[in-house]
């Protein structure tokens, strides 16, 4: 089996240097190129063609993590993106989550928790820091039906539309219904956003997401 190819973008060499060391310490992983900026990722992404993009949002000069994320999903969506960071800050993780981002991952995480991000992620499942999820402060839900709230927990769980169809005996079509009600009524633009939300709202369990 192919092992997973992961791009590093860090301005600062030695961190790139000790995370290409650490991913490559295990078989299924496989580090294809280092960039400084998101410029230096972009110019360089046809070429590494990665499965996953590990990148520091916060970098100095030209854009952002969250600009790069962005540009990354317009131009090469099947590329998956963790955006790592040393903020916890709500607005800035939904932000780089609705740019296109599928995993959120503190800097200073223990380095477990990136080894199973880059892994879940290479899944097609979304990863947030557990670290991170649990500072998120609980609100009352929405008005979500119950059979909404069915689908947000699927949804967060990683589970495509026809996986959910099929647990929850409904057609696509109505999953589809179900999900876009969940998306506006949360206010949130796709899956990502919708797990911040489930997690916040208490109805789906960090135990869940793993």
């Amino acid at each position: 089996m192919r092992p997973v190819s992961v791009a590093l973008v860090d301005d600062h060499r030695v961190v790139a240097r000790s995370l290409k060391a650490y991913l490559e310490s295990f078989p299924d992983l496989v580090v294809v190129g280092i960039a400084a900026s998101g410029e230096e990722l972009l110019e360089r992404l046809p070429e590494w063609k990665p499965d996953i993009v590990l990148q520091d949002l916060l970098m100095p000069g030209g854009i952002d993590g969250v600009e790069t994320t962005r540009r990354i999903s317009q131009h090469a969506p099947a590329v998956r993106v963790i955006a790592l960071t040393v903020s916890t800050d709500e607005a800035r993780m939904m932000g780089v989550l609705r740019a296109g981002a599928a995993g959120y991952v503190r800097k200073d995480a223990e380095p477990e928790i990136l080894l199973a991000a880059v892994r879940a992620v290479a899944r097609g499942k979304t990863y947030i820091d557990p670290s991170v999820a649990r500072q998120l402060i609980r609100t009352p839900p929405d008005d979500l039906t119950p059979r909404e709230v069915e689908v947000l927990r699927h949804l967060a769980q990683g589970r495509s539309n026809k996986e959910i169809a099929n647990a929850l005996s409904i057609s696509d079509e109505t999953v589809k219904t179900h999900v876009g009600n969940v998306l506006s009524k949360l206010q949130v633009e796709n899956r990502a956003q919708a797990i911040v939300q489930a997690l916040k709202r208490g109805l789906v369990s960090l135990e869940e997401l793993e």
